[in-house]
């Protein structure tokens, strides 16, 4: 008897994934059906300007001792910070490329770092499972012409004294303040549009929301089928929705508000690294180990372009459309930028310099220039 039930709840869940195979697939031909136009078709009427493309490293950013991991900008547009396979995340000036704090964590494997919207503080997250603030204090002051900096007293500032060094490390860890945990190690994490809330994403399948002052959850997001690689909130200062990415190769846009998926995308064939808005909030594109970058439009519910090249055959770690969003830069793994028109579909060129994968790209709040970090441990800005 107990056979023959195990037999029909078989049965019952095969038919069940067939008629959802059917449903997705009935949804991708009534896509295609109104799909009246293409992008790249479009692009390469006569009145679409051919863009030129000049870019070069300005700066080297040096410090850290093993792979660098994620990095994120200040909206000063001057400040950047990174984090990396070392434990430490460290607070560069890009312009003079000084250090300007250092912060040692307990754990390797830092996977996600962010700048607070105020610049006055930081979250990183990794391995250990938890996401993390850190208070900057004061800010940095630039005197002289020679770019050099000076710390207020009460400012975690890296120094050459390994005492003081020893004693800035002590203060800052206990000022630190843990505000999520997941059961899973932390892949990214980004501040709201304040200082107050910040969104997590985890490998254990999950997304989450949580309030900076009372560390408590107010929003958890479950959908994925597996590891939750990276997340992206729109750029709209009043916009609710954020954008997910994971190793189940699926794009998901969740409502902040009611923590639930207001649509999906699967096209990818590999796991999806990385996430990032196109500069309207229209519309936003992937970065996947299948070596492509897709974008997706949300009013046409469907992908509208897939940037790729038989050359171009190693996976994607990292995107970042440009401020006009006319352009899209991607972090790979044959150590190059790739870079791409986002209207026309073709490849720009290819930026070289890193001397192993590069892992993490993001552009300036300006949009005059982008760094990318890489696995040969050093940062680079490009302009």
């Amino acid at each position: 008897m107990a056979g023959n039930k195990n037999a029909s709840h078989v049965d019952t869940i095969e038919s069940l994934k067939k008629e959802a195979e059917q449903l997705r697939k009935k949804l991708q031909e009534d896509r295609k059906n109104l799909n009246d136009a293409e992008l790249f078709a479009m692009g390469k009427k006569p009145e679409t300007l051919n863009l030129s493309f000049q870019v070069r490293c300005r700066r080297i950013l040096k410090g850290h001792t093993s792979k660098v991991l994620d990095m994120d900008w200040s909206l000063d547009k001057r400040r950047i910070v990174s984090s990396s396979q070392d434990g430490k995340i460290l607070v560069w000036d890009a312009f003079t490329t000084n250090k300007e704090q250092a912060i040692s964590l307990p754990t390797t494997w830092v996977n996600a770092c962010a700048y607070a919207p105020s610049g006055g503080s930081i979250a990183c997250g990794g391995l250990d499972n938890k996401c993390s603030v850190f208070p900057l204090h004061s800010a940095t002051s630039t005197s002289g012409s020679g770019g050099t900096t000076s710390s207020s007293s009460n400012k975690p500032a890296v120094t050459s004294s390994a005492g003081q060094g020893d004693s800035t490390a002590g203060t800052i860890m206990q000022q630190r303040k843990v505000v999520a945990m997941h059961t899973s190690y932390i892949s990214a994490c980004t501040f709201t549009h304040s200082d107050y809330q910040i969104l997590t994403a985890s490998g254990d399948s999950t997304c989450a929301l949580w309030d900076v002052e009372s560390s408590q959850l107010l929003q958890s997001f479950h959908g994925h089928q597996s590891d939750v690689m990276d997340a992206a909130l729109s750029p709209c200062e009043t916009g609710n929705l954020f954008i997910s990415g994971g190793c189940d190769k699926t794009a998901y846009v969740w409502d902040m508000r009611t923590a639930k998926c207001v649509q999906s995308f699967q096209t990818h064939d590999s796991d999806i690294n990385s996430v990032r808005w196109f500069p309207t909030g229209e519309a936003f594109a992937t970065g996947s180990d299948d070596a492509t970058i897709r974008m997706y439009d949300l009013r046409a519910d469907r992908e509208i372009a897939c940037f790729s090249k038989d050359s171009v055959i190693f996976g994607v770690n990292s995107i970042d459309f440009s401020v006009s969003g006319r352009m899209i830069f991607g972090a790979c793994n044959d150590y190059l930028v790739h870079a791409w028109d986002t209207i026309r579909g073709v490849k720009l060129g290819a930026l070289f310099g890193h001397e192993n994968r590069v892992s993490c790209l993001k552009m300036s709040p300006d949009g005059t220039a982008f760094c990318t970090g890489s696995w040969d441990s050093t940062l680079r800005v490009w302009a």
